[in-house]
Protein backbone atom coordinates (compact mmCIF):
# COMPACT_ATOMS: atom_id res chain seq x y z
CA UNK A 1 0.00 0.00 0.00
CA UNK A 2 1.33 3.41 -1.42
CA UNK A 3 2.46 6.02 1.22
CA UNK A 4 -0.49 8.69 1.32
CA UNK A 5 2.17 11.49 0.70
CA UNK A 6 3.93 9.74 -2.19
CA UNK A 7 0.58 9.20 -3.84
CA UNK A 8 -0.15 13.10 -3.09
CA UNK A 9 3.34 13.95 -4.78
CA UNK A 10 2.98 11.57 -7.92
CA UNK A 11 -0.53 12.21 -8.29
CA UNK A 12 0.76 16.18 -8.34
CA UNK A 13 3.60 15.17 -10.63
CA UNK A 14 2.08 12.56 -12.71
CA UNK A 15 4.42 10.26 -12.17
CA UNK A 16 3.33 7.44 -9.52
CA UNK A 17 6.95 5.79 -9.42
CA UNK A 18 8.60 8.76 -8.50
CA UNK A 19 9.39 8.99 -4.45
CA UNK A 20 8.15 11.89 -2.42
CA UNK A 21 11.15 14.50 -2.26
CA UNK A 22 10.73 18.30 -2.72
CA UNK A 23 13.40 18.01 -5.60
CA UNK A 24 13.59 20.93 -8.07
CA UNK A 25 12.46 19.08 -10.95
CA UNK A 26 9.50 17.72 -9.26
CA UNK A 27 8.69 21.63 -8.75
CA UNK A 28 9.50 22.46 -12.47
CA UNK A 29 7.32 20.13 -13.73
CA UNK A 30 4.40 20.77 -11.61
CA UNK A 31 4.72 24.44 -12.71
CA UNK A 32 4.68 23.47 -16.36
CA UNK A 33 2.07 21.32 -15.91
CA UNK A 34 -0.17 23.56 -13.34
CA UNK A 35 -3.37 25.56 -15.20
CA UNK A 36 -2.69 28.40 -17.53
CA UNK A 37 -4.07 30.69 -14.61
CA UNK A 38 -1.65 29.49 -11.74
CA UNK A 39 1.37 29.89 -14.21
CA UNK A 40 0.44 33.01 -14.75
CA UNK A 41 0.68 34.20 -11.42
CA UNK A 42 3.73 31.86 -10.55
CA UNK A 43 5.72 33.41 -12.89
CA UNK A 44 3.88 37.33 -12.08
CA UNK A 45 4.99 36.21 -8.51
CA UNK A 46 8.92 34.98 -9.34
CA UNK A 47 9.37 38.38 -11.68
CA UNK A 48 8.47 40.36 -8.42
CA UNK A 49 10.77 38.56 -6.24
CA UNK A 50 13.80 39.02 -9.51
CA UNK A 51 12.96 42.76 -8.93
CA UNK A 52 13.12 42.84 -5.29
CA UNK A 53 16.48 40.56 -5.37
CA UNK A 54 17.55 43.84 -7.70
CA UNK A 55 16.43 46.80 -5.60
CA UNK A 56 17.52 45.45 -2.89
CA UNK A 57 21.12 45.21 -3.77
CA UNK A 58 20.87 48.27 -5.74
CA UNK A 59 19.80 50.01 -2.65
CA UNK A 60 21.85 48.66 -0.07
CA UNK A 61 25.27 49.71 -2.41
CA UNK A 62 23.95 53.19 -2.93
CA UNK A 63 23.06 53.52 0.85
CA UNK A 64 26.03 51.75 2.03
CA UNK A 65 28.13 54.31 -0.16
CA UNK A 66 26.36 57.53 0.82
CA UNK A 67 26.77 56.68 4.25
CA UNK A 68 30.47 56.02 3.74
CA UNK A 69 31.38 59.06 1.73
CA UNK A 70 29.03 60.94 4.03
CA UNK A 71 31.63 60.27 7.24
CA UNK A 72 34.38 60.73 4.95
CA UNK A 73 33.03 64.63 3.86
CA UNK A 74 32.08 65.26 7.71
CA UNK A 75 35.92 64.48 8.43
CA UNK A 76 37.02 66.99 5.83
CA UNK A 77 34.33 69.34 7.01
CA UNK A 78 35.15 69.81 10.91
CA UNK A 79 38.89 69.82 10.21
CA UNK A 80 39.57 72.15 7.30
CA UNK A 81 39.62 75.36 8.18
CA UNK A 82 38.60 77.07 3.73
CA UNK A 83 35.39 76.80 2.68
CA UNK A 84 37.08 75.98 -1.03
CA UNK A 85 38.69 72.58 1.01
CA UNK A 86 35.46 71.70 1.96
CA UNK A 87 33.92 72.33 -1.45
CA UNK A 88 36.88 70.24 -2.96
CA UNK A 89 35.79 67.49 -1.14
CA UNK A 90 31.93 67.25 -1.52
CA UNK A 91 32.84 66.93 -5.62
CA UNK A 92 35.01 64.00 -4.52
CA UNK A 93 32.57 62.73 -2.15
CA UNK A 94 29.72 63.30 -4.55
CA UNK A 95 27.23 60.63 -3.73
CA UNK A 96 27.17 61.74 0.11
CA UNK A 97 23.63 63.72 0.62
CA UNK A 98 25.31 65.68 3.02
CA UNK A 99 27.94 66.83 0.61
CA UNK A 100 25.00 67.53 -1.43
CA UNK A 101 23.25 69.98 1.33
CA UNK A 102 26.96 71.66 1.60
CA UNK A 103 27.04 72.76 -1.88
CA UNK A 104 23.70 73.69 -2.08
CA UNK A 105 24.83 76.05 0.76
CA UNK A 106 28.13 76.84 -0.35
CA UNK A 107 26.43 78.33 -3.75
CA UNK A 108 23.98 80.20 -2.50
CA UNK A 109 26.32 81.48 -0.35
CA UNK A 110 28.71 82.59 -2.38
CA UNK A 111 25.64 84.01 -4.57
CA UNK A 112 25.21 86.52 -1.49
CA UNK A 113 28.59 87.45 -0.99
CA UNK A 114 29.20 89.83 -4.14
CA UNK A 115 25.74 91.94 -3.64
CA UNK A 116 25.92 92.04 0.06
CA UNK A 117 29.97 93.52 -0.41
CA UNK A 118 28.27 95.60 -3.13
CA UNK A 119 25.47 96.71 -0.92
CA UNK A 120 27.91 97.42 1.96
CA UNK A 121 29.96 99.61 -0.22
CA UNK A 122 27.16 101.62 -1.55
CA UNK A 123 24.93 101.84 2.06
CA UNK A 124 22.35 100.78 0.58
CA UNK A 125 21.32 98.26 2.59
CA UNK A 126 21.32 97.76 6.50
CA UNK A 127 23.13 95.08 7.83
CA UNK A 128 20.25 93.78 9.84
CA UNK A 129 18.29 93.17 6.57
CA UNK A 130 21.08 91.92 4.83
CA UNK A 131 21.75 89.28 6.95
CA UNK A 132 18.14 87.92 7.73
CA UNK A 133 17.51 87.79 3.87
CA UNK A 134 21.05 85.62 3.28
CA UNK A 135 20.46 83.56 5.85
CA UNK A 136 16.86 82.94 4.69
CA UNK A 137 18.13 82.41 1.23
CA UNK A 138 20.43 80.32 2.47
CA UNK A 139 17.83 77.91 4.75
CA UNK A 140 15.78 77.46 2.04
CA UNK A 141 18.77 76.10 -0.38
CA UNK A 142 19.39 73.81 2.36
CA UNK A 143 15.81 72.46 2.39
CA UNK A 144 15.24 71.91 -1.24
CA UNK A 145 18.65 69.75 -1.62
CA UNK A 146 17.46 67.65 1.44
CA UNK A 147 14.36 67.39 -0.21
CA UNK A 148 16.08 66.37 -3.66
CA UNK A 149 18.62 64.10 -1.62
CA UNK A 150 15.81 62.10 0.48
CA UNK A 151 13.74 61.82 -2.46
CA UNK A 152 16.90 60.30 -4.42
CA UNK A 153 17.45 58.00 -1.29
CA UNK A 154 13.63 56.69 -1.04
CA UNK A 155 13.47 56.30 -4.80
CA UNK A 156 12.49 52.48 -5.44
CA UNK A 157 12.20 51.47 -2.19
CA UNK A 158 8.25 51.94 -2.01
CA UNK A 159 8.18 49.09 -4.63
CA UNK A 160 9.37 46.77 -1.49
CA UNK A 161 6.80 47.34 0.70
CA UNK A 162 4.24 47.08 -1.98
CA UNK A 163 5.51 43.94 -3.04
CA UNK A 164 5.03 43.08 0.87
CA UNK A 165 1.62 44.17 1.06
CA UNK A 166 0.55 42.89 -2.24
CA UNK A 167 2.27 39.54 -3.24
CA UNK A 168 0.77 37.24 -0.50
CA UNK A 169 -2.64 38.24 -1.69
CA UNK A 170 -1.21 37.47 -5.07
CA UNK A 171 -0.48 34.12 -4.09
CA UNK A 172 -3.92 33.97 -2.32
CA UNK A 173 -5.57 34.29 -5.76
CA UNK A 174 -3.45 31.29 -6.77
CA UNK A 175 -4.41 29.37 -3.86
CA UNK A 176 -8.11 29.91 -4.29
CA UNK A 177 -7.64 29.00 -8.14
CA UNK A 178 -6.03 26.02 -7.11
CA UNK A 179 -8.86 24.74 -4.63
CA UNK A 180 -11.23 25.43 -7.48
CA UNK A 181 -9.57 23.36 -9.74
CA UNK A 182 -9.29 20.34 -7.37
CA UNK A 183 -13.57 20.96 -6.88
CA UNK A 184 -13.79 20.88 -10.75
CA UNK A 185 -11.75 17.55 -10.75
CA UNK A 186 -14.10 15.80 -7.97
CA UNK A 187 -16.83 17.05 -10.02
CA UNK A 188 -15.65 15.74 -13.31
CA UNK A 189 -14.26 11.97 -11.67
CA UNK A 190 -16.81 11.84 -9.08
CA UNK A 191 -14.37 10.88 -6.75
CA UNK A 192 -12.42 12.61 -3.71
CA UNK A 193 -9.67 10.33 -3.77
CA UNK A 194 -6.16 12.06 -2.78
CA UNK A 195 -5.10 11.50 -6.60
CA UNK A 196 -7.91 13.68 -7.87
CA UNK A 197 -7.30 16.34 -5.66
CA UNK A 198 -3.42 16.45 -5.46
CA UNK A 199 -2.36 18.34 -8.13
CA UNK A 200 -5.03 21.49 -7.66
CA UNK A 201 -3.66 21.43 -3.77
CA UNK A 202 -0.07 21.01 -5.08
CA UNK A 203 -0.59 24.32 -7.21
CA UNK A 204 -2.17 26.24 -4.80
CA UNK A 205 0.26 25.36 -1.80
CA UNK A 206 3.02 26.11 -4.50
CA UNK A 207 1.71 29.84 -5.39
CA UNK A 208 0.85 30.73 -1.51
CA UNK A 209 4.41 29.49 -0.77
CA UNK A 210 6.23 31.87 -3.78
CA UNK A 211 3.82 34.69 -2.55
CA UNK A 212 5.02 34.75 0.89
CA UNK A 213 9.21 34.00 -0.10
CA UNK A 214 8.20 37.24 -2.24
CA UNK A 215 6.74 39.07 0.01
CA UNK A 216 8.79 38.30 3.48
CA UNK A 217 11.96 39.51 2.66
CA UNK A 218 11.19 42.17 0.57
CA UNK A 219 9.13 43.52 3.93
CA UNK A 220 12.18 43.23 5.66
CA UNK A 221 14.48 45.16 3.29
CA UNK A 222 11.79 47.53 3.46
CA UNK A 223 12.41 48.11 6.86
CA UNK A 224 15.98 47.92 7.06
CA UNK A 225 16.15 50.63 4.06
CA UNK A 226 13.99 53.13 6.18
CA UNK A 227 15.86 53.12 8.76
CA UNK A 228 19.24 53.86 6.89
CA UNK A 229 17.61 56.85 5.38
CA UNK A 230 16.26 57.91 8.36
CA UNK A 231 19.63 58.21 10.15
CA UNK A 232 21.11 59.81 6.96
CA UNK A 233 17.90 62.15 7.04
CA UNK A 234 19.16 63.09 10.44
CA UNK A 235 22.12 63.58 9.83
CA UNK A 236 21.50 66.33 7.32
CA UNK A 237 19.34 68.16 9.85
CA UNK A 238 22.25 67.91 11.82
CA UNK A 239 24.26 69.12 9.51
CA UNK A 240 21.56 71.83 7.98
CA UNK A 241 21.73 73.38 11.57
CA UNK A 242 25.32 73.58 12.15
CA UNK A 243 26.42 74.82 9.22
CA UNK A 244 23.61 77.41 9.04
CA UNK A 245 25.42 78.70 12.83
CA UNK A 246 28.75 78.79 11.08
CA UNK A 247 27.38 80.98 8.77
CA UNK A 248 25.43 83.22 10.82
CA UNK A 249 28.62 83.86 12.91
CA UNK A 250 31.36 84.31 10.32
CA UNK A 251 29.59 84.80 6.85
CA UNK A 252 26.81 86.99 7.54
CA UNK A 253 27.40 89.12 10.95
Amino acid sequence: MNHPISVFLAGATGASDTPASGSVAQLLQLVTTASPIVRTIFFILVAFILLCIFITIYKFIQIQRAQRQTRRFLNVFWSAKRLEVIYQAAEAQHRSPVSQLFKAGYIELSRLKGPRDHKENTAAATDEETSAGGIGNVERALRRAATTEITHLESMVPILATNGATAPFIGLLGTVIGIMISFFDISASGSTGLDVVAKGISEALLVTAVGLVSAIPAVISYNYFQRRIHVLSAEMDNFSADFLNIVKRHFLK
